[in-house]
């Protein structure tokens, strides 16, 4: 069906020209390439007129009007500041009354050198003030939140950052305080801050209102070199504008993508960033006769790494985690195929099943862009699996939350409670534990549809038969499928053959050191990713090789470790859940830091072998797809089964190094069903420890309306309640903190 756009005529400053019916007169006049001073307008928020300075002339109106408010009519004769004397009267009084409290301290301002009200001021203000008055101060800053600081005399009330946390986010933020003259921005008084998109506010601030704790004060605009990059943290694939001065980086911002994360990011994507200086590897370490891990040089390294791995040969374990680009992830599937031999190599630092490897080999590689952030929000329906996209996908978040809002898109949730993050998109919660979820999923084929969306998270990989049960319900429906993984690398090193199709998955590649695997490679795996016996295989390894960036518990028990570039150090692509590739440029190279691949090749060189990268997908033989069997536990008298995921900001190393992001973290908590409490004797508000085997974590007991029966709570990672389990988990559940 064609769709036709009506069309007004409409002319601005003398031109003429014909565009949809409905279009502000701002946006016209930017179609024309004409700029209209403002400060509260903004694309992507919806128009509030509140700081009247994109005045202009409409002919047969009385007075100026809102170019960001009004839309055109046919016919409607617009004249801008640079044709009517009246909008540039207008214009200069708005600007003369914005300035006459504000307090001109652009020298010592974050935003001095890229200020809107700056710029402004002297193309559209006067020339000297008329106010000769005191101007009005404030106590500053003031805490917002650990990380965003407000400076309320610099202040305009154009009400970007409150229309932000309302319309995009969806947070309790921050709100406009009082009227008149008084007005200014304060923290809600009902609700706690807590979001993860504070960051945007202080980017689309126009006057440095709204400051970074960390970026305060450190640099001016014009001292900075900016690149093109993205996002290292998630599966989202965010575009970044980094910022270095003298070789430091200093601050990111959200890179104007629409086709991905439109102008937004996370606090995560915006403010980790530390990592990259903190405890770095700046040598090769070589394990020497006395056992000790002592600094060599590149080719001695490279030496003593070829030998030991040659050594090992087919009978090596090669674990790649999830921080590999493209480019490196291709060279880790070589090396492990073409010059180990072996088939024995996993990406996936976490725990596994064969049902996932064949549901990810069958469904998910290769299949590049089959659905899109733009399909999300013409979709019917998406029904969100083991997903939880405010913490492990915040861009999908916003996109569905935006989807949600227009009524287009409906979402579903099988999940064990209603977070915060499905209220927030109007979701509707199927209420399911570990055990239930493949049931849930079969129920939920009434909500699905040719035009909807199932997202899958990775966590659906811990309920045996739920990966299996989601290929056979879109296969029916013929609603189409995408999954999401929680890190950056993981779906370039999925397409790049790093799956252990005819070899070990990562849990049977751990379980089998010291029997049929003697020899382990690993790269960016930490202690915390994956099964608890990690250290115990690492030590009962004959060999051990290390590629990472900073010191970890795995590479003091290697016995080489070989330092790589970090994601600013090097240029390459991360490809997103989507299956597009995201290209970054280095942003600040340090001489000596190479790549992953580069690393490989020369190891490839020294055992007389060559890097061949190939398609591995094209000649691969895919597994079938086999639901796993249900060894899902019952729990017993004081106990109940563990669901869990990662909050976006927990006690991840790549937050290292940024205190202020960290007090911004969610405090963790045990949630459990009103029913169930009353079942475990635990009372809301008060302590509860969760016991299995060896590890015990204490925190509040949230009782929670609407949640799963038989099911506790708790964030994996998090400070104090750092259990680590897999969801299904049968754990003990008693009142009262650990003695």
């Amino acid at each position: 069906m064609t769709v036709t756009t009506q069309t007004v005529t409409v002319t601005v400053d003398g031109v003429t020209i014909e565009v949809p019916a409905g279009t502000l007169i701002i946006r016209v006049a930017e179609m024309l390439g004409t700029a209209i001073p403002r400060f509260c307008d903004h694309p992507l928020l919806e128009p509030v007129a509140a700081c009247r300075m994109c005045l202009v002339e409409v002919e047969g109106q009385g007075k100026p009007v809102p170019s960001c408010a009004v839309t055109v009519a046919d016919g409607m004769i617009i004249k801008t500041q640079h044709t009517s004397e009246l909008a540039e009267k207008a214009q200069a009084g708005v600007m003369e009354f914005l300035l006459i409290n504000h307090p001109l301290d652009c020298p010592v301002c974050d935003k001095g050198g890229e200020c809107p009200l700056q710029n402004q001021a002297m193309t559209n203000g006067r020339g000297e003030t008329r106010f000769d008055g005191v101007k009005r101060t404030f106590p500053k800053p003031i805490n917002v939140s650990a990380q965003v600081l407000l400076d309320r005399e610099r202040c305009v009330s154009c009400a970007r950052c409150t229309r932000f946390a309302d319309q995009i986010a969806g947070d309790p933020f921050i709100e406009l305080l009082e009227r008149g003259s008084k007005q200014q921005v304060g923290i809600s008084e009902d609700q706690p801050f807590d979001s993860y998109f504070s960051g945007n506010t202080i980017q689309i601030c126009p006057v440095g209102a709204l400051t970074s704790a960390k970026y305060r004060f450190r640099s001016r605009p014009f001292d900075l070199v900016s690149t093109p990059t993205a996002c290292e943290h998630c599966a989202a694939g965010c575009g970044l504008r980094t910022d270095i001065r003298r070789g430091t980086v200093m601050r990111r911002l959200a890179w104007d993508s629409p086709e991905v994360n439109e102008e937004w990011n996370c606090d995560k994507g915006r403010f980790a960033f530390p990592y990259i200086k903190e405890n770095r590897l700046t040598t090769p370490l070589v394990r020497d006769e006395e056992g000790n891990l002592v600094p060599a040089s590149w080719p001695e390294a490279i030496r003593v790494a070829a030998a030991g791995l040659q050594a090992t040969g087919q009978a090596t374990g090669v674990l790649t985690g999830g921080r590999l680009t493209n480019e490196d992830a291709s060279a880790y599937g070589a090396f492990a195929r073409g010059v180990l031999g072996t088939n024995d190599v996993d990406f996936r630092a976490r725990s596994t099943s064969d049902e996932e490897t064949a549901f990810l080999a069958n469904h998910v590689a290769g299949k590049s862009l089959e659905v899109t952030y733009g399909d999300l929000e013409t979709a019917q329906s998406v029904l969100l699996v083991n997903f939880e996209p405010e913490d492990e996908s915040p861009i999908v978040f916003l996109r569905l939350r935006k989807a949600a809002l227009s009524g287009k898109t409906k979402v579903f949730a099988i999940a064990p409670y209603m977070t915060a993050g499905l209220a927030k998109m109007k979701g509707t919660l199927i209420a399911a534990s570990p055990s239930s979820e493949v049931k849930a999923l079969l129920g939920a084929v009434e909500n699905l549809s040719a035009q909807s969306i199932v997202l899958v998270g990775e966590r659906a990989a811990q309920t045996p038969g739920l990966l299996s049960a989601v290929a056979e319900l879109v296969a029916t429906t013929g609603a189409r499928l995408a999954w999401i993984p929680r890190r950056a690398g993981e779906r370039g090193s999925l397409d790049a053959g790093l799956l252990p199709i005819g070899g070990r998955n990562t849990t049977d590649i751990i379980n089998a050191v010291g029997q049929d695997i003697s020899g382990l490679l690993i790269a960016g795996v930490g202690v915390e990713d994956v099964a608890a016996n990690l250290i115990e295989a690492i030590e009962s390894a004959d060999f051990v090789v290390s590629l990472e960036t900073r010191h970890s518990a795995v590479t003091e028990r290697a016995d080489v470790v070989l330092p790589v570039a970090a994601v600013t150090e090097k240029s390459g692509t991360f490809r997103n859940w989507e299956g597009r590739d995201r290209a970054f440029d280095t942003v600040a190279a340090v001489p000596g830091s190479i790549s992953d691949a580069a690393v490989l090749e020369e190891l490839a060189h020294e055992m007389g072998a060559t890097l061949t990268v190939s398609d591995f997908w094209a000649t691969a033989t895919k597994p079938a797809l086999v639901a796993s069997g249900n060894d899902s536990v019952s729990p017993g008298a004081g106990q109940a089964i563990l669901s869990s995921w990662r909050h976006l900001l927990d006690k991840g190393t790549l937050q290292e190094g940024e205190p202020f992001l960290a007090a911004t973290s969610r405090v963790g908590v045990i949630r459990v069903s009103p029913a169930t409490a009353a079942t475990l004797n635990l009372i809301d508000g008060a302590t509860a420890t969760v016991t299995h085997e060896e590890t015990a974590v204490s925190a509040p007991v949230i009782v929670t309306a609407n949640m799963a029966e038989g099911v506790v709570w708790l964030p994996a990672n998090t400070e104090g309640t750092a259990l680590n389990l897999p969801s299904g988990t049968c754990v003990t559940v008693t009142s009262g903190g650990v003695a």
